[in-house]
């Protein structure tokens, strides 16, 4: 197992070849997915396309491969694992031959099938670290929805994908992201555009850099009052009027997740308050990516990114280095 560079809490090993097992046998994402393969994608779902010349959009599994390859290339000795891939929001139709069957008739090759929304991670397990307790590993992924792309224009308008590289609490299966490591809407036009954005994303990445930072989180605790004022606030930031939320930084998440970090404060196994009812932000950081797998794919990634520097923004304010609204 390789540990990042040389900090001083790790240490390093010689480097191994690729394996294939998958990277996560547990769900990175819930909402409404399903889980998937690349050799299903593949084989058994069509491919949409630009509805004026009818040239092919870039496929799901084009997106999953050009990511394997920018990976391979910039951590090639490293061991890689097979995508984990979850799908939502199914397309349905038919072949024209079977136009006047009825659906309950319908033979598997008379049907045709994709997916509007596609997410999937990949794990690197041989650069790893630990903090809070937690073994976290190198992770690389991605989101693609069709429902932002305009299919009604020709081929050669821009198609929209979201590309991190951050990491994975093995604990938990919640991902780990944030700004540096996350491009939000990625816009190309050709699988060869996609692959050169991905691969230098993940040279100008620094995973030392973002392990120092979540480090950090776990030095900084926020006492009961202050977690109950904190979570208040974030439900009152969904009803501000739009002119006091403008000076405030966001809050992603919903009512429902915000609920789900609160009750998990008392019950969750891995992170929930300490017996005085304090709670270390790392731990709160993890309630909130952990409530945070019940996000639609297209939302999920944002969400991510935006519960880790709203974490940062208390860390801030709990070192009297800057003023947070939601712990004044």
């Amino acid at each position: 197992m390789q540990f990042i560079e040389n900090l001083p809490w790790v240490e390093t090993a010689q480097p191994v070849s690729p394996i294939i097992d998958a990277s996560t046998d547990r769900p990175f994402i819930q909402a409404n997915t399903i889980p998937s393969s690349l050799r299903e994608l593949r084989d058994k779902h069509i491919i949409p396309v630009f509805v004026k010349d009818n040239e092919p959009t870039i496929s799901h599994n084009d997106f999953i491969e050009v990511t394997q390859e920018a990976l391979s290339e910039v951590y090639g000795h490293e061991q890689i694992l097979q995508p984990s891939i979850r799908l939502s929001h199914p397309i349905k139709g038919r072949i024209p031959e079977a136009k006047l069957k009825a659906a309950n008739q319908l033979l598997e090759h008379e049907k045709t099938l994709y997916y509007e929304r596609m997410a999937f991670v990949i794990e690197v397990p041989t650069i790893s670290d630990v903090v809070g307790g937690n073994m976290l590993t190198l992770t690389v992924g991605g989101v693609k929805a069709y429902n932002l792309d305009n299919l009604y224009n020709r081929k050669g308008a821009d198609e929209h994908f979201k590309v991190f590289i951050g990491f994975k609490n093995q604990v938990c299966t919640n991902l780990c992201i944030w700004t540096d490591g996350y491009l939000s809407d990625l816009k190309v036009r050709s699988v060869g555009q996609l692959k050169g954005c991905i691969r230098t994303l993940f040279e100008r990445y620094s995973a030392s850099f973002q392990l120092q930072q979540m480090e950090k989180l776990t030095q900084h605790s926020l006492t009961d009052r202050q977690f109950a004022q904190v979570i208040g606030r974030c439900r009152m930031y969904q009803h501000l009027p739009s002119h006091l939320r403008n000076d405030i930084p966001p809050m992603l998440m919903g009512d429902m997740q915000i609920g789900a970090v609160c009750k998990d404060f008392f019950k969750d196994e891995n992170f929930s308050g300490n017996d005085d009812g304090s709670i270390s932000l790392w731990k709160m950081y993890n309630l909130m990516t952990g409530a945070l797998k019940s996000s639609y794919v297209d939302a999920f990634l944002d969400r991510s990114v935006n519960a880790y520097h709203f974490t940062e923004q208390i860390r801030f304010a709990l070192q009297k280095q800057g003023y947070s609204w939601y712990l004044n």
